[in-house]
Parts: structure tokens; C-alpha cells; sequence
């Protein structure tokens, strides 16, 4: 009976170690600040809407940034979305702005004559290889039309909208690339928002007197583009074909994810006052929406909310990908669960996250491990859209403070957002968030981008006390990115994995290699690839603390 009762207890102890979060049993977490290096770094931009008093909706909506490496060199640069003056004045030129990262954690505009020097009213931003000739290319949504720049090396890009057959003129807001077909070409997925223009702009006020920024209900909505790529610098409009194109949802937010994990890309469309989307890719070149039978069009009490920005990830290594969406003000944020059998449950009314960020009104939105230690974080990035909020709703603020949830594991987070320094908890009015690892230190910093304000960079440090891996993918049949690839990664703690993705957050491009915490492991016992093309890489034993570049069907071809 002893002897049975020790292997009782030993069984128990062993049962809560494994349950307790990977790296939790080594001792406290590491210490993270996430410091404000922004004017170190030598960036130093102011987003303009061209207000002047006239309230028109597109003012409050701008606009996104992006991690990227514009030059090929292996060291992320940064582009941030521009709006312009309503009314062009003299003299004056607002434009979006190209930083170029020299390294040692400063940056400089190399915007002149980058051909991204052009005046629009931007929104949103998307960064990949669509031709495969292995320089990354932007996509920028404007009012006025997006903007499809072929990236020519050398800092250097060219407008080829009109060659290449992109017209879409229809307050585009977020965008995301994804292979849907798997052909190894990538396509395009652009949301847009409300039918809008100057001249049917709506009077609307709170308070009966003054004019205030309208809701969206006030407007009509419109339906959002794929675009697929024909090869050759060609694309085709395949919105209707495919079954994608609604024209009334009014669409803020796009994240790419295989929801039923039969190996391709679905795609999630978070949607402002109107139910939001689950496309199912068909495998044949269509899609089949079921947003309402899966449960995340609405809230858990039947409501279509303002839906923002998006992620998708598997935050519990359950092998499914979940949905963090960022939603209006006294709404909270939207965890969605993946149940499996094409079933969402969201857990955030019952957790930290619903309480926490209630009264947030949330746009750029990301899962990311900023601490690496095996499990997923949360970051919201949040800011009002009326600035006499506080006249009517006093609890509410205009300008608010980032989130940031620790996962501690067992599907439950900490809000953790006083505990990572005074700087990162400063209320701004956020717009677009987006992360990667600009030092190349291992762990990952954040880009926030505010509405008629500066871009701020954080940089994050001490993340990196515990190890990682960094898997960059370079597809040879399958697209270059390798945008779809499945990475999964193994070592003492457990195995976890992610999908290659563009797009989510807000209007915003995260870096697309992806970063694996470890804990304390300092190895990687094996590194599974499955590439859109079908190939299956496998890899073993590789040390810790390494940024990778892998090739399809070829390994590892830089450290």
C-alpha cells in the first residue's frame, strides 16, 4: 500500500509539472521592458488625415506599418501607411515612409526616390514576394486606389497597379497574401470597408448639435477583392467566382488560417457591425462561408460588434488555430476557441481578456511570444475613434493603453500589461500594430502606428533570457515566401507549430519568419516542414538560438 500510495503521488506530481506552462517550473518568468526607442532609432513620422473639423469617416480609420526587409540584406525595415491633406496645400507633401534598418538599432528614410514617394490616402499595407523573384513587394490600400509596388532592389519599387490589373477603388482597409489554389503564385485578399466619398459623406452627432465621426451603420457596405495571380505580373479579379464577395459586409480585418486543418488556407473576415466571415476553402478555387454555423459571426449573445482587427494561432498546442478579434468599446475582445468539427467557442467573456479590455477599443490585435517560453501571447492595440467619447461615456477614453496577456497555460492568461514598464503602458491612439525581430536578438519588438499621431518602436528586452528559433521559409514549388508552409518545432518542453501567414492585426504586416519560444531547451530535437507543394522537410538536433533560412527540399541554407 506504500509503495502504491508513492506511485499514486509521483504520477500526480508528474501530472501537474506537465500541466503547468512550458518553462514554469525553472522559476519566475523572465523580466521584459518593452522600451520606446523610437526617436533612437531615428524614426520619426506623423500620420496625417487631413482633418479639419469636417469629420469625415475615413479620418478615424488610418492607418498600418509593416516589418519587412525592403533591401534583401536580412534585417527588417519598416514602412509606415500615409494619409494626405483633403485639400492639397502648397509646399506641402504628406507621404508614407520607407526606413531602412542599418543595423545597431538605427534607421534611416530612404523614402526619396524609393517610387513609394507618392501622395495617397493610405490605409493598409501587405508585404510579399508575389513574383517570386525574391524581393519582397508592398500593396498598399488608398481611397483613391490601392497601390500594387513591385520591389526592383537596391530600396528601389514601381507602381505596376494598372499592368498588373489591381483596381479596386473601394475603401480598402486590411490585405493579406495566401497561394488559395496552391499553384506556388501568390494571391490576394484585400478587405474593404462602407461605401464612402466626400460627396455622400452623412451628418452625424452625439449630442444633437456638434458633428461627430458617423458609425458605420450610417453607410452602405461593400464587398471585399481576391485577386488571384495569373503568373506574369497578372492578376484576376476572382471575388464573385470564388464567393467572396459580399457586398454587405463592411470589413476591416483579414487572417488566413486552415480552421478545419485539411492542409489549405481558409480565411477569416472580421467585419464592423456586420456579421463576421469564415470562408472554407473548397480546394477548388471557391469558397464557402460559415461564419454563423461555426459560431464567430456574432457575439455570445447574438450580436454583430465592431469588428476590427484579427489573428489566428494555436495559443493552447492543441493542433487547431484559434481567432483573437479586436472588437468596439464595451464589446471586449473576441477569443475564439476552436472546438474542432468546424466549431469557435469564445472564452473571453469568462476570462482576464473580456475583463480587461471592455472598455478598449481594440484595432491591432496579434498572438506572438514575447517571452519565449513555449506559449503564445496577446497584444492589443487600442484607441477611440470619437475625441468627445468622454462627454457621453466618461469610463470610456479616447486616447488608451496598450494590452498585453501572458499565457500561463491551460488556455488562461495574465494581463501582464503594467508589468513590462511605464513607457509601453503610455495611452495613445493606436491604429496598427504589427511585430519582428529588427535587432535580430531573438526576441520580438513591436511597431504601433497612431491615428494622426507618430509611429512608435519598442524594443523588447529581456524576452530573450529564455531561447528560441527563428524559421525563415524559401519555397522553390511552392511560392518564395513560402506563405502557407506549416512549421513545426520539437524539443525537451513539447512540440508547438504555426502557419507562414500574411496579413492580420490592423491594416498592419507582422515579419513573416516565424519565432518559436523554447524555454530553457537548448536544442531542437526535430523541425518538420509541410510546404503548400505537398514536400515534407525534416530536420534534427539544431542548437538554440538561431535565426534560419530554410529551403524547400534543401534545408537550411544560412544561419
Amino acid at each position: 500500500m506504500k509503495i502504491l500510495a508513492i506511485a499514486t503521488a509521483l504520477g500526480l506530481l508528474a501530472a501537474a509539472l506537465a500541466a503547468q506552462p512550458f518553462g514554469s517550473a525553472q522559476g519566475k518568468p523572465p523580466r521584459v521592458q518593452f522600451t520606446d526607442v523610437t526617436a533612437a532609432s531615428g524614426i520619426k513620422f506623423t500620420h496625417n488625415t487631413g482633418k479639419q473639423g469636417r469629420k469625415w469617416l475615413p479620418e478615424t480609420m488610418g492607418s498600418g506599418g509593416a516589418f519587412f526587409d525592403a533591401d534583401g540584406d536580412g534585417w527588417l525595415d519598416v514602412f509606415l501607411v500615409n494619409g494626405r491633406d483633403w485639400t492639397p496645400r502648397a509646399g506641402r507633401r504628406s507621404l508614407s515612409a520607407l526606413y531602412r534598418n542599418n543595423g545597431a538599432g538605427k534607421f534611416t528614410n530612404i523614402t526619396a526616390g524609393s517610387g513609394l514617394d507618392v501622395e495617397l490616402y493610405g490605409m493598409g499595407v501587405a508585404a510579399a514576394d508575389y513574383d517570386n523573384d525574391g524581393r519582397q513587394d508592398l500593396y498598399v490600400t488608398a481611397l483613391e486606389g490601392d497601390r500594387l509596388f513591385q520591389n526592383l532592389g537596391g530600396g528601389r519599387f514601381r507602381d505596376v497597379s494598372k499592368t498588373a490589373g489591381i483596381a479596386n477603388a473601394n475603401f480598402g482597409t486590411s490585405a493579406a497574401w495566401l497561394d488559395y489554389d496552391k499553384d506556388g503564385r501568390l494571391d490576394l485578399f484585400v478587405a474593404n470597408y462602407v461605401q464612402w466619398t466626400e460627396k455622400t459623406d452623412i451628418w452625424c452627432s452625439l449630442d444633437g448639435v456638434e458633428k461627430s465621426y458617423c458609425t458605420p451603420e450610417s453607410y452602405k457596405g461593400t464587398a471585399s477583392k481576391l485577386y488571384r495571380n495569373l503568373g506574369g505580373g497578372k492578376f484576376e479579379d476572382a471575388s464573385v467566382k470564388a464567393g467572396v464577395a459580399d457586398p454587405n459586409s463592411k470589413s476591416l480585418g483579414i487572417a488566413v488560417l486552415d480552421y478545419d486543418v485539411d492542409g489549405w488556407p481558409d480565411l477569416f473576415v472580421a467585419n464592423d457591425t456586420q456579421p463576421n466571415k469564415l470562408y472554407r476553402n473548397n480546394r477548388n478555387g471557391t469558397f464557402t462561408e460559415e461564419g454563423i454555423r461555426s459560431g464567430v459571426a456574432y457575439s455570445e449573445d447574438g450580436v454583430a460588434r465592431g469588428a476590427m482587427g484579427v489573428d489566428a494561432a494555436d495559443y493552447d498546442r492543441s493542433g487547431r488555430p484559434h481567432l483573437i478579434v479586436g472588437n468596439f468599446s464595451n464589446q471586449m475582445l473576441g477569443l475564439y476557441h476552436n472546438e474542432g468539427k468546424n466549431l469557435f467557442v469564445d472564452e473571453a467573456p469568462r476570462s482576464s481578456i473580456g475583463r480587461a479590455s471592455l472598455l478598449s477599443l481594440a484595432f491591432g490585435v496579434f498572438f506572438f511570444d514575447y517571452d519565449l517560453d513555449g506559449f503564445l501571447d496577446i497584444l492589443s492595440a487600442n484607441g477611440h475613434i470619437e475625441e468627445e467619447i468622454e462627454r457621453v461615456q466618461p469610463k470610456v477614453k479616447y486616447k488608451q493603453p496598450p494590452l498585453l496577456f501572458r499565457n500561463i497555460g491551460q488556455r488562461r492568461f495574465d494581463n501582464a500589461s503594467n508589468a513590462v514598464g511605464a513607457e509601453f503602458s503610455r495611452p495613445i491612439l493606436a491604429r496598427g500594430a504589427a511585430y519582428g525581430d529588427y535587432d535580430r536578438d531573438g526576441d520580438l519588438d513591436v511597431l504601433f502606428t497612431e491615428n494622426h499621431g507618430p509611429a512608435w518602436l519598442y524594443r523588447n528586452d529581456g524576452g530573450n533570457a529564455n531561447n528560441y528559433i527563428s524559421i525563415r521559409t524559401r519555397g522553390v514549388k511552392s511560392n518564395r515566401d513560402g506563405i502557407g508552409a506549416v512549421v513545426r518545432v520539437t524539443s525537451a518542453g513539447g512540440s508547438h507549430w504555426s502557419m507562414v501567414r500574411s496579413g492580420s492585426s490592423y491594416c498592419s504586416q507582422s515579419d513573416l519568419a516565424l519565432t518559436f519560444g523554447l524555454g530553457k531547451d537548448t536544442q531542437v530535437t526535430a523541425l518538420e516542414i509541410e510546404w503548400p507543394s505537398g514536400q515534407k522537410d525534416r530536420l534534427t538536433n539544431i542548437p538554440a538560438n538561431r535565426h534560419l533560412i530554410v529551403e524547400e527540399g534543401k534545408g537550411v541554407v544560412t544561419q
